[in-house]
Formats: C-alpha cells, sequence, structure tokens
C-alpha cells in the first residue's frame, strides 16, 4: 500500500510548481527541444534539468537525447495514469471506516 501512495507522491509532486506547471503547458503542443524550453522559461540549463528529472521520474514526460540534446514529450500513458490515480483518491469511498468513539 505504502508502494502506491509513494508513487501517487512522485505523480503530483510534478504538478507542485509553478516553472513545472508552465513546462507542461509549453509540452501541450509536442516534443520540445532543451534548449527550447531554457529558452522560454528564462532558467538555466541545470535548473530545467532539476525540473524535467521531477517531471520524467513521475511518469509524465518522457525523453530522448538527440544529438547533445534532449528531447521532451508529455507520455500519453503518464498523463492516463495520473488522472486515473486522482479520480481514484478523491472519488467517495463506498466502504468508510466507522467511527466508534463514544459519543
Amino acid at each position: 500500500m505504502d508502494t502506491v501512495y509513494a508513487s501517487d507522491a512522485k505523480i503530483f509532486k510534478a504538478f507542485c510548481d509553478e516553472k513545472r506547471l508552465r513546462i507542461l503547458e509549453l509540452l501541450r503542443d509536442g516534443e520540445k527541444c532543451a534548449c527550447v524550453l531554457i529558452e522560454h522559461m528564462e532558467i538555466g540549463q541545470s535548473s530545467l534539468s532539476y525540473h524535467m528529472k521531477i517531471l520524467c521520474e513521475s511518469g509524465i514526460v518522457e525523453s530522448r537525447q538527440v544529438g547533445k540534446w534532449t528531447h521532451y514529450k508529455i507520455n500519453d500513458e503518464g498523463r492516463k495514469h495520473a488522472l486515473e490515480r486522482l479520480l481514484r483518491i478523491t472519488e467517495t469511498n463506498t466502504n468508510p471506516i466507522i467511527c466508534n468513539c463514544e459519543k
């Protein structure tokens, strides 16, 4: 069970930063080279690498190497999985835990 929560935490950590949300917005229209992201984000390569590592580890973004540059795109399966997990953890529980405290 804790493994599921650890996996979910990785997924949702990817959405908990303004820069990562902006990166995802830039990736919505297709694959981008790191150089394009650096230019549009106005951040350094090390800062971009930090954010891309979190996005890739979450499974929401995937990368591929082309020469010296890395290209990134939204991973459709990762996107679907993140949405499924959000829906699952926020849906109403049909078998709730009952409080046995004296009233």
